[in-house]
């Protein structure tokens, strides 16, 4: 089979296009669309001149025959050599051109200057606008108030700020209260709330932090309206039958998932079942083929035209996430080409596809979600048949087709699946083989359900119950084989484990072409390659090759100069913040390098500059839930900034004592200084006392525990000792005091039998800190004592004894 790549570099050019399109300043991206365009000019005019040439087209003598009674020959119109390369680099350069100008147009119109300054400033401001898609409910801990906590996204056209207004096409994710989970898609809404910036090339302008109820002020479309109706009516026909037909039945037919049982969800991702669910390309592929088979008998236009009705109807029932989008728009490609009388090849439809969503919107590029439908995809198109093809010399061809479609898919999305968890689904394939036969009766069967749910309510039960039967098979699948050893196998993290794969994968297909010795030398350089990525101790080595925070970050010491800021990881972006630094961005770029967006706990130990002047910037940059503060405050100035921050940002401020506890997600916290009475004996306001009157935390998270001891100096520490001293023994990081000052109690450290010590400290600084005392005094019990001054940022990964420091 002789694949048609034409479309191929254009399509690549336009991903490259929009994934650093959406990075630029629309200017530059204008100016580089104009390079790119010269440079498709330059190989268009070559390709002119070629023919121009005394080349064969140029000079070739007439025909004979039906040319020679004075009639064209037939076909001469047509290059049958096929496209020059000059003609594909110059599609390639004008397409890529075209997706910068769009992004640069896009970005331009949805970052406006007011915007801008108001998110500089993260000033409060009020937005009118329309919500983009449905509330996703994020669970909340009791000591943050319990209940629930919103995400919305909202496309905002009004933007009020500082006494100024201005329109805006600003996507918003709104984070929000509980009395948000009832605002439907497509409605307006009016909101006021915090505006904090988001990471540059994220598909969202900036969060907006709400604590009031939402204000609709114009109900959802009517199209809409009616997609809910039946979204709804299929949620009611399944409301009493079993867990995983409440969950499996709407996830499969229009991707609601949001019922599915927390045990098969996570065995259908242990065994990559998790696309049945997610409505992409075969959804879409089974929707469009039945309908299509039910009118095989109507002519060609009548097929066309009902198929794409049936798309545009799809996609707004089940919502236009990215993998529906760009499966739909495959899907109109290979309706016009049924239109149009011609096959539809499916790379090309791909490659169409790509370039003209990207065109639409350039932040697809950078979405997991749509480089892993496309892949997929691309699997099937490039890899399917000839596997299909070669296994059938040894099996039934059918069965042949069954096992080569997913394993097509699996090894062309693996390399990515690890950027997002580092484990390897080791039955893929056989679950994926075992489910495949009762996804289109399920699909196809609630898609029925769904639709004539409005109009016929005693047809939907029956036809979700027989989706049912079809999901309970899927179940199965998934429980069992998620249930076997092995099932998850631990991979390299990161960039470097995306490589590895990518690369073992290549390796092995390019191998399976050659000869039997070439095979078994292949197949030993696989097992070598798979022992160093897997066995722990080469696998950490592997992962170090490539420099950068690991994917399975649990806490990091941030090199904020002269000054503390400490980060313990809750979840996949948010943490416990111990302390900000000094003034100036430096801990809101290390929150940003780890990907953490929300604080669920801030600790801020005193109230000296080097420990709360960072505060500014990391609220613009985060969402701080709560906060505790030492209950000395001092120096007086410093708290009423402190608190009217920490007031302006929404959050619960705390002020323990010795002896109180708290939960913030998988991290317990216990406060083992100061006492009341140390606080009731200093005097208020007295900054000579700031230091040893450091709230003292011990952090427990699942695999580490750390002890944060702020600025306590010889005082504070005696006063720990005394009141603390069984609380301080065996942890696995402690948190030297005052950045290493020689001020140091001996028996305090003799008495913290800690595996790590990190020492917060600035390059070159004036105090002489790190005392080489204090070094070998936390280094004694046999701590690695490691110093931000030298290492730069210390990100700790793994738990346990497989603990692993990274300078």
């Amino acid at each position: 089979m002789t694949l048609d790549l034409r479309l191929l570099p254009a399509a690549l050019a336009a991903w490259a296009a929009a994934f650093t399109g959406v990075l630029l300043p629309p200017l530059v991206s204008a100016g580089a669309a104009a390079v790119l365009l010269a440079g498709a000019a330059r190989a268009a005019w070559s390709l002119r001149g070629g023919r121009g040439k005394g080349g064969a087209r140029a000079g070739r003598a007439p025909s004979r025959g039906r040319a020679g009674r004075g009639l064209p020959a037939r076909g001469r119109h047509r290059d049958r050599a096929g496209p020059t390369p000059q003609a594909t680099a110059a599609l390639a350069l004008a397409v890529g051109a075209l997706v910068l100008l769009s992004g640069a147009a896009q970005v331009h119109a949805r970052a406006g200057e007011l915007l801008d300054r108001l998110l500089d400033a993260g000033a409060v401001v009020t937005v009118r606008g329309q919500v983009t898609g449905d509330p996703d409910v994020l669970p909340v801990t009791p000591e943050r108030g319990g209940g629930e906590r919103v995400r919305v996204p909202v496309r905002a056209d009004l933007v009020e700020g500082r006494g100024l207004a201005a329109r805006a096409r600003a996507p918003l994710l709104v984070l929000a209260p509980p009395a948000w989970s009832g605002v439907e898609l497509g409605s307006r809404v009016h909101a006021t709330g915090r505006l904090v910036r988001t990471d540059a090339g994220d598909d969202v302008v900036a969060l907006l932090v709400v604590h009031d109820p939402p204000e609709v002020l114009a109900p959802q479309p009517a199209h809409q309206r009616l997609a809910g109706r039946m979204r709804a009516g299929l949620v009611t026909a399944v409301a009493d039958a079993s867990p995983q037909a409440r969950g499996l039945v709407p996830g499969i037919a229009v991707g609601d998932d949001s019922r599915l049982p927390a045990d098969l969800d996570a065995a259908m991702r242990t065994v990559s079942l998790t696309h049945v669910t997610a409505v992409s390309g075969a959804h879409v592929a089974i929707v469009l083929g039945a309908v299509l088979a039910v009118l095989a008998w109507a002519p060609r236009w009548v097929r066309a035209a009902v198929g794409g009705l049936v798309l545009v109807c799809f996609v707004v029932l089940v919502r236009p996430e990215a993998s529906v989008l760009r499966s739909a728009t495959m899907g109109g490609v290979a309706l016009a080409a049924l239109l149009l009388g011609r096959p539809a090849r499916a790379l090309p439809a791909l490659c169409s596809a790509v370039v003209v969503l990207l065109l639409l919107d350039p932040w697809l590029a950078r979405s997991y979600g749509f480089v892993l439908s496309v892949l997929a995809t691309a699997g099937l198109v490039l890899l399917s048949g000839p596997w299909a093809a070669a296994l059938a010399t040894r099996m039934p061809r059918t069965l042949a087709h069954v096992l080569a479609v997913p394993a097509a898919a699996q090894v062309c999305c693996a390399p990515v699946v690890i950027l997002l968890e580092p484990v390897v689904a080791t039955y893929a394939v056989p679950a994926n083989v075992l489910a495949a036969p009762a996804v289109p009766p399920a699909t196809v069967l609630g898609v029925l359900a769904t639709v004539v749910s409005p109009w016929l309510p005693g047809l939907t039960g029956p036809l979700a119950t027989a989706a049912g039967w079809s999901t309970a098979w899927i179940a199965h699948v998934a429980l069992w084989w998620a249930a076997l050893p092995g099932a998850r196998l631990p991979w390299v993290a990161g960039p470097a484990g995306a490589a590895l794969l990518a690369a073992l994968t290549l390796a092995g297909l390019l191998l399976a072409r050659r000869g039997p010795r070439t095979r078994a030398v292949g197949a030993g350089v696989a097992v070598l390659v798979v022992v160093l990525a897997l066995v722990p101790g080469p696998r950490r080595a592997v992962g170090g090759l490539l420099a950068g925070v690991p994917e399975d970050w649990v806490a990091a010491q941030c090199d904020v100069g002269q000054g503390s800021g400490f980060v313990l990881r809750t979840g996949a972006r948010s943490a416990v913040v111990v302390d900000v630094g000094p003034a100036g961005d430096a801990a809101a770029a290390c929150l940003a390098d780890l990907g953490v967006r929300e604080v669920d706990l801030l600790v801020l130990t005193h109230l000296h500059a080097d420990h709360v002047g960072g505060l500014e910037d990391v609220l613009r940059g985060v969402v701080v839930h709560e906060a505790l503060l030492s209950p000395h405050g001092a120096p007086a100035d410093a708290e009423r900034r402190v608190l009217a921050a920490l007031a302006e940002e929404g959050a619960a401020v705390d002020r323990p004592g010795a002896g109180e506890t708290g939960e913030v997600g998988p991290v317990a916290w216990r406060a083992l200084w100061p006492t009341a009475r140390a606080v009731d004996l200093a005097a208020p306001g007295d900054d000579s006392s700031a230091n040893d009157l450091s709230l003292v935390l011990h952090l427990e998270a699942p695999g580490l525990s750390v002890l944060a001891l702020g600025d306590l100096e010889p005082d504070g520490q005696r006063g720990l000792l005394r009141e603390a001293a069984g609380d301080l023994g065996q942890v696995d990081v402690v948190l030297v005091p005052h950045h290493g000052s020689p001020a140091q109690l001996p028996a305090l450290a003799e008495e913290v039998a800690a595996r790590l010590a990190l020492v917060s400290v600035g390059r070159d600084n004036t105090f002489g800190h790190p005392s080489p005392q204090t070094l070998e005094l936390y280094g004694r019990r046999g701590a690695l004592v490691l110093r931000t001054d030298e290492c730069g940022a210390v990100v700790l990964a793994g738990s346990g004894e497989e603990l692993v420091a990274q300078c």
